[in-house]
């Protein structure tokens, strides 16, 4: 096992783990800045009011692209049980 291969193999997790979080992070980041213009306009500062949205968003969003993140973590996986037999060399 060599270092570049390590290396490797360390850039396509953490890759995967960036495609992954990606897009609910994306989500929770756009519903706070919208929520935060909302509060700075209206002068209501409630906690629940940024939590609840974010939360729905969030969860809307592994609704929506579940199925798209299992088969990239599937496709994954199949790839690094792939590389076993590297690992031996």
């Amino acid at each position: 096992m060599s270092q570049t291969f390590v290396v490797h193999m360390a850039r396509e997790a953490l890759f995967m783990v960036l495609l992954l979080a990606g897009p609910s992070m994306a989500v929770a980041l756009l519903i706070g800045l919208l929520i935060s213009v909302l509060q700075a306009t209206t002068q209501i500062q409630d906690q629940m009011l940024n939590m609840v949205p974010k939360i729905v968003g969030m969860f809307l969003t592994l609704l929506l692209l579940g199925s798209w993140m299992l088969k990239n973590v599937i496709n994954y996986t199949t790839n690094l049980y792939g590389q076993i037999p590297n690992l031996l060399h």
